[in-house]
């Protein structure tokens, strides 16, 4: 591929943003592409914002992603996807977790969660929406839903002749691989 391949990773402090990035990297270096990262989580601990930055290809010589460059926009949850939606390209996809997780002024009733915030992307760019919380009560752990959603950022790029299985057991603590292989199968599915 010589084409650099630009994905932003987003969502809130402890949904596991991280780990799929680092997931990820491990797969695409693996494969023998050069990659590069980004990550920022400065209020992470506090549940603010979460971003990480992915680059790959033949060769790349940044790891940031300009406004209107990101070919993918995988976001853990809907209201960061607004937050974020100017950095992806008017051709690229965003991946949306149909998740909410109050912000403080939200929580303290201080203001409103947004509105119709999927039917405004869907508007605008290809989406794609599930509910990756869900589908990972489904499978038997809640906190599998970042992999789930990791799921459908490698079924959205193509990126299916890495062998992501041994990626995930190279890349986990063995008592989770089974379950996280699960909900890594079912985000391919969705």
């Amino acid at each position: 591929m010589k084409e650099t391949k630009n994905i932003l990773l987003v969502g809130v402090g402890g949904q596991g943003i991280i780990l799929v990035s680092k997931v990820l990297i491990a797969g695409l270096m693996k494969a023998g592409y050069d990659v590069k990262m980004s990550e920022v989580h400065g209020m992470a601990q506090r549940g603010g914002s979460v971003t990480t930055q992915v680059r790959f290809g033949e060769k790349v010589y940044s790891s940031i992603i300009g406004k209107g460059q990101a070919d993918l926009l995988v976001s853990f949850e809907k209201m960061e996807a607004a937050r974020w939606i100017e950095y992806l390209k008017p051709e690229g996809t965003v991946v949306v977790n149909n998740y909410e997780i109050p912000s403080m002024p939200i929580a303290t009733m201080k203001a409103e969660y947004p509105q119709n915030v999927l039917e405004a992307l869907a508007k605008e760019f290809k989406t794609v929406t599930l509910d990756a919380g869900q589908a990972a009560i489904e499978i038997g752990n809640i906190r599998t839903q970042n992999i789930v959603l990791f799921g459908a950022l490698v079924k959205a790029l193509g990126l299916n002749d890495i062998d992501w299985v041994e990626i995930l057991k190279e890349n986990l603590p063995a008592k989770m691989v089974d379950i996280n292989i699960k909900a890594f199968q079912k985000g391919m599915e969705l």
